[in-house]
């Protein structure tokens, strides 16, 4: 019992060795990045983010050959720079967005079918020189796969706003919406507004989605109250969806019923001053000459 003891603590440290010596070899293996789950729009687009690395050195995108196919069989492409190595209803509608050179091997597929929801994985093929085309590399990374969550319609735009709007003062409205083929930007439009009124945006919030931002800010009037302001986004292929505010309006105090009387009456009071300024002056300048004659008759006398 004693031996086997040893023997199996010799046979686990040997493991051990064995591990800590060849890790760094398996470190340096080809990888891919590939996100593994994504929304697709069926008739849209969706675009794979996907980046390799590698143990060489850098290599040119000329002697790389990047291969996109289902995960149950390699010989079933999706994506191939011979189109006609490609399955019939993906050709046309898959490239590279990438440069592999720069290991960036990201898929845009468009024209979404129902039924293309994956999964599908990436694979690369290393020519032996940029003139001898023969491979001598070959990596299928079929633990790296991406599967799509089929979406029949569009998702509704999000509006963001104050509760109420206040007459005659600048009030904005956001909207936005998340997509995943940031190739082709969802367009987002208003149903009121000018284009000089309008702050368009769009971001990537990680893991193949994206946000479109359309930012309208406007004046609204007394008139404008429980009048409604719609977002529409059309998508790539052609689906709408839309959302509707309905605009409260805060009116303002309007002290013009008491402003108005008041400066009328201020300034009648004001013209009234300065004419019978004008009348005493003049009055003045007319007789004083006659009071001095008189009042020289009178000390004659």
């Amino acid at each position: 019992k004693k031996t086997q003891r040893n023997m199996d603590t010799k046979r686990m440290i040997f493991c051990l060795l064995l591990a800590a010596i060849i890790s760094p070899v398996f470190t340096e293996e080809w990888r891919a990045d590939v996100v593994k789950e994504l929304d697709a729009l069926v008739t849209s687009c969706v675009v794979v983010p996907c980046s390799f690395t590698h143990p060489k050195e850098n290599l040119s995108t000329s002697r790389l050959r990047g291969i996109w196919h289902r995960s149950t069989d390699r010989d079933q492409r999706i994506y191939y720079e011979d189109s006609t190595q490609v399955l019939e209803n993906f050709r046309g509608h898959t490239k590279l967005l990438g440069h592999l050179g720069q290991n960036n091997c990201s898929l845009e597929m468009t024209n979404i079918k129902d039924h293309d929801n994956g999964p599908f994985c990436f694979r690369i093929e290393l020519a032996r020189t940029e003139t001898d085309t023969s491979t001598v590399d070959k990596f299928s990374f079929v633990e790296s796969c991406v599967t799509f969550r089929m979406l029949p319609d569009p998702p509704n735009p999000t509006l963001s706003h104050q509760k109420t709007a206040i007459q005659d003062r600048p009030y904005t409205i956001t909207c936005s919406v998340r997509h995943t083929c940031p190739s082709h930007v969802p367009k987002l439009t208003w149903s009121r507004g000018t284009a000089d009124e309008v702050i368009e945006d769009h971001k990537e919030m990680g893991l193949g989605y994206w946000e479109a931002q359309s930012i309208l800010t406007i004046i609204p009037e007394e008139k404008d109250d429980h009048s409604d302001v719609t977002c529409t986004a059309q998508f790539n292929g052609q689906k709408t969806s839309s959302t509707t505010l309905t605009l409260y309006v805060k009116r303002t105090k309007n002290y013009n019923h008491i402003i108005i009387p008041t400066v009328a009456a201020f300034g009648t009071a004001v013209i009234f001053a300065v004419f019978f300024f004008f009348m005493v002056k003049r009055y003045n300048l007319f007789f004083a000459p006659h009071k001095k004659k008189r009042l020289s008759r009178l000390s004659r006398r």
